[in-house]
């Protein structure tokens, strides 16, 4: 079976049409678990499977989400961008945008340029959600919206601010990355119970209205490069502390993206893919 990787901002995945894959198995989550395995498998923080036919009239294509950990998740930004590039490069589409359905509803990406054998994609990411029951987080009672609220963690009391782009966040400030433990934090936080579903985390660094500095903590990954959704959290977390503008770039550990919340209420997110390579995966037996 061919597989694909591609990256985002140094977030990979593997990509895979799910005709190919039920040719191996059909135990996807347990696919995912070894195939994303870094030392026994190809590496990667998710696996992107393509189906074959969306039922969503208004999609082009469609894809499922498995994590590092075999977990199925709605929606990555990054990754939705690695399946956008897969398949203007590997299966020419050449129409001017994609309509990519996702566990998060269907995600508009146009093209906005090429770069060397990259592509930046302006992706529609759809409406937030900030209410707590929404997103979801546990608090009585429920909020409107979840701004500067606290919880024990690791023995200590943290404020954050949470959302969801599909999936769950919950976004913490910083003033110096290196002078907090957010590995150790992020990974209490993504098991609290406060958050039912668990989530993803997200640390910032504000430098200026028109700029933040995020590192990520991601459900059923651990520490990744970037996060699509999660740079939507983190902008939308500066947003809803009244620290930046409606429009900023996200600086991430492997480079910056930029995140608009339009006036309409969507979030529009601009970044990169870029291809890694093509692999062949042997028949799985299930060990």
């Amino acid at each position: 079976m061919y597989f694909y990787k591609f990256q985002a901002l140094g977030n990979d995945f593997l990509i895979v049409r799910e005709k190919e894959l039920l040719e191996v198995t059909n135990d996807f989550e347990g696919f995912a678990r070894r195939i994303c395995d870094r030392h026994f498998g190809a590496g990667a923080d998710g696996l992107e499977v393509l189906l074959e036919r969306s039922p969503i009239a208004e999609a082009d294509f469609e894809v499922r989400l498995f994590n590092a950990d075999g977990g199925e998740t709605p929606i990555s930004g990054n990754g939705t961008r690695c399946v956008a590039a897969y398949l203007l490069l590997i299966e020419k589409w050449d129409k001017p945008e994609l309509r990519i359905a996702t566990g998060a509803g269907v995600k508009i990406l146009r093209l906005v340029k090429t770069s060397g054998n990259g592509f930046q994609f302006e992706s529609e990411m759809g409406l937030p959600h900030l209410k707590s029951d929404e997103i979801p987080v546990l608090l009585s009672p429920p909020l409107e919206r979840v701004v500067r609220q606290t919880i024990e963690v690791n023995g200590g009391a943290v404020e954050f601010t949470s959302v969801s782009m599909g999936n769950p966040h919950c976004s913490i400030f910083v003033d110096d990355f290196a002078r907090c433990d957010w590995r150790a934090l992020g990974a209490g936080i993504e098991t609290h119970k406060a958050f039912p579903e668990r989530t993803n985390v997200e640390f910032i660094r504000v430098i200026n209205r028109g700029e933040i500095e995020a590192r990520f903590w991601e459900r059923g990954v651990g520490e990744t490069l970037a996060s699509g959704t999660g740079a939507c959290a983190s902008a939308l977390a500066s947003m809803l502390n009244g620290l930046t503008e409606r429009k900023v770039r996200v600086i991430t550990a492997a480079g910056s993206l930029a995140v608009e919340w339009r006036e309409d209420g969507t979030v529009v997110q601009t970044g990169e893919a870029y291809p890694v390579y093509r692999g062949v995966w042997p028949v799985y037996r299930g060990k």
